[in-house]
This record gives C-alpha cells, structure tokens and sequence, in this order.
C-alpha cells in the first residue's frame, strides 16, 4: 500500500475523537484495500454548497465526528476575527433527524463554547428555515445546521450561515476553508466532549414568533372557500409534519397525515431517497390523497425547506414541476402586492425558467438571475435590498421558494401554508390549481422544463462529468436538430461587470433559437452531471420535445451509455 496514505491514516485515526470511526479507519489499513484507503483519506471533503456534505463513514473524507469538529473550529475561529461582535451575538444551531445529526451537533455546540461563543441551539429535529429564522431573530453572527437534507440515508451534512442570515458564499467559505485547514487533530480542539451546559436552549417562544412573522408576511386572503381544503402532507419521514400541520391548521385547513412518514426517522424506510423529486416518494401521499378525495398534496424534503406539490390530474396524481410552482407564486404574489411595492423584485436561479421574466415584465417587477443555490439568491435579495428594491419571492427548479423576507433561505413549511391558502381562494372562485397554469400558459406561453442527470461515482466519475462540461462548448448549431443553438455561454469565466451572484461556475448555456436554452452543469450535492431544457413551446409541441433535446443533449456528450 501506498506509505503516505498509510501514514495519513494513522495520524488521523490517532487524531479521531471518535473510537467508532477510529478503528473503523484502521481496520481498511489492516485489510490492504489501498483503493479504499484513498477513498477515505486521499483527499479532505470540501466545502460545496455551503458546507459540507458526503457519507458517513471514517476518515477525513466522510462526514463524522472529527470532521465536524474540525470544522466546527475553523467557523469559529472565522466567526471571532471577522464578525463584529461575534463572541456575544453568537451562533444558531440545529440538525435534523439523521442517525448521527445530534452527536454531531453536540460537538458543535461544545466546539464553539470553548472557543468563547454564545451558542443558542434547537436541543430536538428541527426543520432547516426555523434554524435560519432564528438566526436573524437573534442577529446572531452565523448558524449551522447539521444536515443532508434530501441526500440519501447514509449521508450527513453541514450547512453554514453568515452573519446575515444567508448560505456562505465567497470568499466566505474559502476563509473558513482556510481555517479549518489550520486546525489541529479533531482529538486537541477544546470543548471536545466537554458537553452541552450552557447553551441557551431555543424552544416553542422562537417557533411562535416564526409562524407570527410568516402569518403578517402573507395573510390569508378573505376571499377564501367556506369549507375547509383537504391537504394531505407528507414530511417523507423528516422533521416538518409537525410545524407544516401547525401552520395550515391555524389557517383553517385540513390536514390529512401520511401515517407512514409522519414520524421523523432518518432511515427512510418507505423510501429508497428521501426526495419528493424521485419517482415512487410520493405514492403513498398520492394513495392518501385518493382515498379522502384531497385537493392538493403538500410533501417536504427530510429538512423542510424544499415543497413539492401535487395536483388532482385524470384518475390519478400529477407532481408540479418546481418551475410551474414557482411561475404560481410568482403570479400570485405580484398580484397581492401590485400597486403597494414600490420595487418589487423576483429571482430565479440560472437553471430555473425564463417564464419568471415575462412575468415580472407584466408587472413592472425587476427580475434577478443567479447562479444555483439560495445563497446566491438571497446575496443578490439582500444587496439590491441597499438599493431600495424589496424582495417579493425567489425560487429554484428544485423545489426551493422563498416567499417574503421572514427566511433568507428556501422555506417549504411557509410555501406549503401560502399554496394552501391560494388552493382555498381558488375554491372560492370554483377554480383550481390546474385552472391558474392553463391561465398562465395563456398569459405567459406555454413552456417546458425537464432534467437529465447521469451519475457517475469516484475519481473517475468526477473526470467524466468535468470532460462532458468541456465537450458541451463544442456544440454545432444544427446537432440538436429540433432546434438550432444561436450561442454558447461558458459561465466558468466572466466578465468584470459581472454581478458577484452570477460569477464563474462550472455551467455551460446553449442559446437556442426562439428563446430556449439547454444548461449543462455539475450537481453541488451529488457525484451527477445535470443537464437542464428550458425551452418556449410551439402550438403544436408538447413537453416531449424538450425530453428529446434532454436525450440527444446527454448523447452529444457522450454520457449516454
């Protein structure tokens, strides 16, 4: 084997708090497998989307106990030289209902008691847009949640905000990346199993003042239906049944339980992926929803903050694409606020669709364009906010909608209760959900959005997936066939008038004539080339021209086989 990830191993594991994951590293040493040990310890999990995210398991490439706490530490020492004040406006923390979530977040909160910060902390599964509300309630100096979200059940994660509130973006975490490269062995860093007294403890005061901010950020419509709409909500076994079920029943809904995925459990039994995205996660919801003749099914991901919806559609159920939830609320509240904002401003992110445009233009509206991820949106939200623009709503395909300003950050328990109560103004109106997009089709165009994603794992992987961003700027005008590409956009370098939420990213952009494109990218998260069709439809196409230009895209790529 090779001598320097031998010894790599050996310093970690001696380093490693944990006796668990410790020995566990060893033992890959004892039984030989070099191409193991490199998996392990050949390289450090980087920060991504703002953290960390990968599986659990030994060493310094897995999500564990030494991982954390050496991240822990770097974010600490970030938070005391760079943040005003940061020692006593202190550190918000949470995590989720994953096997390792509170022994990991009780490091956290050790690590960062020693260092000398006020920590306050949710002690039970908290769902992700709580944590970051209670961040800016408290305007603490940063907040981390321990968290995978919606990744499958044997990984973690560490999500990381800044003193506004919002996901770290640069230079952030390439500061906090830094600084955790200079810490010492997991095993040195005080407050290392030191426990968590002390800490405040945030509890039913701080969910109150949440659902009171979100209630006055969009309050229910008094044109609403005389009877209660049936909601059947799905948490997919994570930690938003409770809060989601709260909020809508004060909003005089009714709330039908998926038994099956009601209590938080991190996992998953009913689900191969804890996604509302994947194919089969909604099938129980969808067998709930039929059998009490519902109006609309609400499911989270495990850590609330995404919201997918479904709609009645012949016999059975259809999920809405995150685009078409996003076009609604968009609409929506434009409406409710026309002619009170002065400057109101919407935002997608790159990948989204560019009907979000047309229906801010409809309403005087600036419309902003990041690049993926939330961090970014709300960067852009809360800069152009100095220059008095004020944030109406963002989204992203991906099931992530911010409505109003309570939650910098994408917020699925706020989205299900404002869809709720739009489902019940159309109800009064004898209208429905499925009546609103055939409206918007006709206002805005009718437009398709799908996805490919090819997955391919390891270092080898990885190389596919960056060779396939490269061959994608090397696309003729004619090889799409049904449509022909005017301009390629390589967004891994930019201009100087760039804004800092469109800088450069691993994104190719094919411009298509009539005003389509197709984007070609990494995921953030997962080890998946993503390629994405946004594309205006003619009178006489369906969607299964953009399913088509997905397929020959992924083909012109060679991801194909």
């Amino acid at each position: 084997m090779d001598d320097a990830l031998v010894e790599r191993a050996a310093a970690w594991a001696d380093g490693d708090p944990d006796p668990v994951t410790a020995g566990a590293l060893r033992q890959v040493v004892a039984g030989g497998d070099e191409g193991a040990l490199r998996d392990l310890v050949g390289a450090d999990l980087a920060f991504g989307t703002a953290g960390l995210r990968g599986e659990v398991g030994p060493g310094p490439n897995r999500m564990n106990r030494a991982v954390v706490v050496r991240a822990t530490r770097g974010v600490a020492m970030h938070v005391l030289e760079r943040v005003e004040d940061g020692a006593e406006r202190g550190v918000v923390v949470g995590f989720d209902a994953r096997p390792d979530s509170e022994r990991f977040a009780h490091d956290v909160i050790a690590v960062l008691q020693a260092a000398g910060l006020r920590v306050r902390a949710f002690l039970a599964p908290t769902a992700t847009p709580l944590v970051a509300f209670a961040a800016r309630r408290f305007d603490a100096a940063g907040a981390i949640v321990v968290t995978a979200s919606h990744n499958p059940p044997a990984d973690n994660g560490y999500k990381v905000y800044d003193e506004h509130g919002v996901q770290i973006t640069s230079p952030t975490d390439r500061r906090i990346a830094a600084a955790i490269a200079a810490v010492e062995p997991a095993r040195d860093v005080p407050g290392v199993g030191d426990g968590i007294d002390g800490v405040d403890v945030l509890s039913r005061a701080t969910v109150a003042a949440y659902r009171e901010t979100i209630d006055g950020a969009w309050p229910r419509s008094d044109a609403r239906s005389a009877e209660p709409v049936t909601v059947v909500v799905t948490p997919l076994h994570g930690v938003g049944g409770a809060p989601v079920e709260a909020v809508l029943s004060e909003r005089g809904h009714r709330v039908v339980r998926v038994d099956e995925q009601w209590a938080p459990d991190g996992t998953f039994p009913t689900v191969s992926f804890p996604n509302p995205e994947e194919p089969g996660a909604l099938d129980l919801a969808w067998a709930a929803a039929t059998e009490v003749g519902a109006d609309v099914v609400l499911a989270n991901d495990p850590d609330a903050d995404r919201l997918a919806v479904a709609i009645p559609a012949g016999d059975g159920w259809r999920r809405l694409t995150g685009d078409e939830v996003g076009s609604i609320f968009a609409h929506h509240l434009l409406t409710r606020t026309a002619g009170r904002i002065e400057r109101p401003l919407v935002a997608n992110s790159i990948v989204s669709s560019s009907r979000l445009a047309r229906i801010a233009a409809a309403f005087d509206a600036r419309h902003e364009v990041t690049l993926t991820g939330f961090k970014w949106l709300w960067r852009a939200g809360r800069e152009l906010a100095e220059n008095g623009w004020q944030w109406v709503m963002g989204y992203e395909e991906a099931l992530g909608y911010s409505l109003g300003t309570a939650v910098r950050d994408k917020d699925g328990i706020h989205a299900a209760a404002v869809m709720a109560d739009l489902v019940s103004t159309l109800a009064a109106e004898q209208r429905t959900l499925a009546d609103l997009l055939a409206d918007l089709d006709q206002a805005y165009g009718r437009w398709a959005n799908v996805q490919a994603a090819v997955r391919r794992t390891g270092p080898a992987g990885a190389d596919e997936i960056l060779a396939a961003v490269d061959a994608a700027t090397r696309v003729g005008a004619d090889d799409l066939g049904v449509r022909t590409v005017e301009r390629v956009v390589d967004h891994r370098t930019v201009g100087d008038d760039a804004p800092p939420w469109l800088g450069p990213t691993p994104l190719v952009v094919w411009h298509l004539d009539g005003g389509g494109r197709v984007l070609v990218r990494p995921s953030g998260t997962e080890p998946k080339l993503k390629v994405y069709v946004d594309l205006p439809l003619q009178p006489d196409e369906d969607d299964a021209v953009a399913d088509a230009v997905a397929t020959r895209t992924v083909a012109l790529l060679g991801m194909d086989d």
